[in-house]
């Protein structure tokens, strides 16, 4: 049973995308964030409403999601591995650079939905024009910018996993606590029959 235990970890610690809750999110081990499963929830918008939906968003209790951010010191090219689109993109997802992220032959795709072959938001400011924000674009893996009223698709970013921000609820807690003292009974019971 233990064996069986710690090879179900062992697999775990290996993963780098990991589904949650019931299949609505995605922790990426890799970069520690977690990512909305749908990646088209809310289609196409400006930059300013993208940055004010993923900020309003309530998924399975949690809050805190946020556009993903660019990598500025790449500029406008491919290869961005360091931008969370471009890690998911590339890394995870093993798309060659140029390729569609609809190709992607990774299984982890299956765990996202509506995933778009199109230009997603990053919720980077473009510094050298403020009318402009960072972009990420699926159908080739290249991070560029656009002028922030454009209409784009956003996909929801959060960071930490959520699963590790839970918090058992009182009667899980309360369960283990009888746990514990019975096991701590029985040790003791044991201990006076061979004393």
């Amino acid at each position: 049973m233990f064996l069986a235990a710690g090879l179900g970890l062992a697999s775990t610690a290996e993963a780098s995308l990991i589904s949650r809750l019931g299949g609505q999110a995605v922790y990426d081990t890799d970069f520690n964030i977690t990512w909305l499963a749908n990646a088209n929830a809310n289609g196409s918008m400006n930059w300013t409403a993208a940055n004010a939906w993923a900020a309003g968003l309530n998924v399975g209790g949690y809050t805190g999601w946020r556009l993903p951010n660019a990598d500025p010191s790449c500029g406008t090219t491919y290869n961005c591995i360091n931008s969370e689109l471009g890690h998911l993109y590339s890394t995870e997802l093993g798309v060659e650079w140029s390729n569609d992220i609809t190709r992607s032959t990774s299984p982890y795709l299956a765990l996202f939905t509506n995933v778009q072959n199109t230009d997603y938001w990053n919720g980077n400011e473009y510094a050298p024009n403020p009318a402009n924000a960072w972009l990420f674009r699926s159908s080739n893996g290249q991070q560029n910018h656009n002028i922030k009223d454009g209409g784009l698709y956003s996909w929801a970013v959060r960071s930490g996993d959520i699963s590790s921000s839970s918090v058992p609820e009182p009667g899980i807690i309360g369960l283990m606590g009888i746990g514990a003292l019975a096991w701590a009974g029985t040790r003791q019971k044991r201990r006076g029959l061979s004393g």
